[in-house]
């Protein structure tokens, strides 16, 4: 039997794969090993949990079930079928990348999916042994975990030397013979059982070959520099509606700069401050994380009467424009702005509703 640093390739093999083929978790990119539905699966999943992707993965293959569909579709229907996700430069580079598609042929080697814009090693990794089935270990931060805890290797996991380490291993540990398999099988490993903080090692299928295990460490690893503390930023949001002819209800949001640096061409409510001189009230009260900003956000409701915008100065408002609820689907919207319509909209969670500002 082949050995590596004191571990049991071919016998750990089959334990995670057998395993994986008896418990594996039900996923709809799992379905067929189609390019497409792979390809779009993994660029949704980079920092992003499965939970919160598969909804979200349904609705993007309706809506373009094919490269040829995404690739001639306008960036902006691209851009609100993938609203709320986050890390909205995958979408933008998912969608020029299935332009090349289109005019070109699907990928058939790694260094081929590795081109595409938005594909970095690891989702190159993936696609191309999940899709093509070609021998390359696809090493994230599951795999890394899983490989740290295995090999009881203290190094620090952010550090080029481990990195490298880790994806060696990973190299070596790969099943050839079914490399897409195996990597999911170490990706399933890593998020159902081997967890960040408290492995299930009692349920683990490849426990025995787990040398952090027989020293007692797996609690003590990963090793992982402290993030960086989220700071507070107050943000105070105004929901300006007004009545239409008609009875027609509409929102005021504004457009951010295709020049931003994160978040081009969203659309999203107006800060308080840009509106002044209406009375408002709060709606209710919010948080949500970018990064390391902890937005703390309170909501202002404003009401105009029906035919007071075209009595409104236009220096009244920033630039922008004025939606029907119904509308609100066809267009991009920010996270923070989402969020904050559904708390608008739920009576639920509207706090102080009746209280004048």
């Amino acid at each position: 039997m082949t050995q590596a640093g004191g571990l049991n390739r071919t016998g750990f093999r089959r334990a995670l794969l057998r395993w994986y083929d008896s418990s594996r978790r039900d996923l709809p990119w799992r379905e067929s090993n189609d390019f497409y539905g792979v390809w779009i699966s993994e660029v949704m999943l980079q920092q992003t949990r499965v939970e919160a992707v598969i909804p979200y993965y349904r609705r993007f293959l309706e809506r373009f079930p094919s490269v040829e569909s995404l690739a001639g579709a306008l960036e902006d229907a691209v851009l609100t079928a993938w609203s709320g996700l986050g890390y909205y430069s995958r979408a933008r580079a998912l969608h020029r990348a299935a332009k090349q598609l289109a005019a070109q042929r699907l990928p058939i080697t790694y260094a081929e999916v590795l081109s595409l814009p938005g594909a970095g090693p690891y989702t190159a990794a993936a696609i191309a042994s999940i899709a093509l089935n070609l021998p390359h270990a696809a090493v994230d931060g599951n795999v890394i975990r899983v490989i740290s805890r295995l090999t009881n290797n203290a190094s620090e996991i952010t550090s080029v030397a481990a990195r490298r380490d880790f994806t060696y291993t990973a190299t070596a540990l790969l099943d050839r013979q079914r490399p897409g398999d195996f990597n999911q099988a170490m990706m399933e490993l890593g998020a159902t059982i081997c967890l960040p903080r408290t492995p299930d090692c009692g349920a683990c299928p490849v426990e025995k070959f787990c040398a952090a295990r027989t020293a007692g460490t797996e609690r003590e690893l990963p090793v992982k520099l402290r993030k960086q503390k989220a700071r507070d930023v107050p943000l105070d949001l105004a929901l300006v509606r007004a009545g239409m002819p008609g009875g027609d209800r509409r929102i005021f949001l504004v457009k951010r700069s295709s020049s931003e640096r994160r978040l081009a061409d969203f659309w999203e409510l107006p800060e308080r401050h840009l509106v002044p001189g209406l009375r408002g009230k709060l709606l209710g009260e919010f948080s949500h994380r970018i990064v390391n900003d902890r937005f703390r956000i309170r909501l202002f409701g404003m009401e105009l009467h029906r035919g007071q915008i075209a009595r409104t100065p236009p220096s009244r408002f920033p630039p922008g424009n004025w939606f029907g609820v119904p509308d609100l689907n066809e267009i991009p919207l920010t996270t923070i702005t989402k969020k904050a319509l559904a708390t608008a909209f739920s009576t639920a969670s509207i706090t102080q509703a009746n209280r004048e500002i």
